[in-house]
């Protein structure tokens, strides 16, 4: 994969809504950084909304747990997961951009009520758009064996399991 500078990559997004004046970035890999970075901040729960307007209307997204259609839906699962989460946070630990697909390394670290932060290691493929809004999402990652790794005593039970039955 290369890295796309700005002006090589694809022409940005179209407008949404009334606020035709208020064209959005191009879509690159440093736009999805700084973009990403501003959602999963420091201070606790994320807040996506300034990245809705990134999204095509019929965008889908899955990723481990579920596949859903639509920006509704996808509002709606954002917002879910921000009401379970004490805090979220992700770090980029790598990104590159080939035509109009951008993947992502992170590492996502996610409080809940009663559990303590526990990391998830995953990957991010963005699709965009002719229009370059993100058409498809779709992440990867081992949310049980990330989640098991943070139970004093059942993580060596479930990696003997894992080792036994899956190699």
């Amino acid at each position: 994969m290369k890295r796309m500078a700005e002006k090589e990559a694809h022409p940005g997004p179209a407008p949404l809504g009334d606020n035709a004046s208020s064209a959005l970035r191009t879509l690159d890999v440093n736009t999805v950084k700084e973009l990403w970075g501003r959602t999963y901040n420091t201070d606790g729960k994320p807040d996506w909304s300034h990245l809705y307007p990134y999204y095509h209307p019929d965008v889908v997204f899955q990723d481990s747990i579920q596949r859903i259609e639509g920006i509704e839906e996808f509002i709606g699962l954002c917002e879910r997961l921000t009401q379970r989460c004490q805090s979220l946070h992700m770090e980029i630990l790598s990104i590159a951009q080939d035509s109009n697909i951008i993947l992502m390394d992170w590492i996502m670290t996610m409080a809940f009520t009663k559990y303590p932060p526990t990391p998830v290691y995953g990957s991010t493929k963005l699709t965009l758009h002719e229009d370059g809004r993100i058409i498809a999402q779709r992440d990867y990652f081992d949310l049980w064996g990330d989640i098991f790794n943070g139970i004093p005593h059942f993580k060596k039970a479930y990696r003997k399991f894992m080792r036994k039955n899956f190699g």
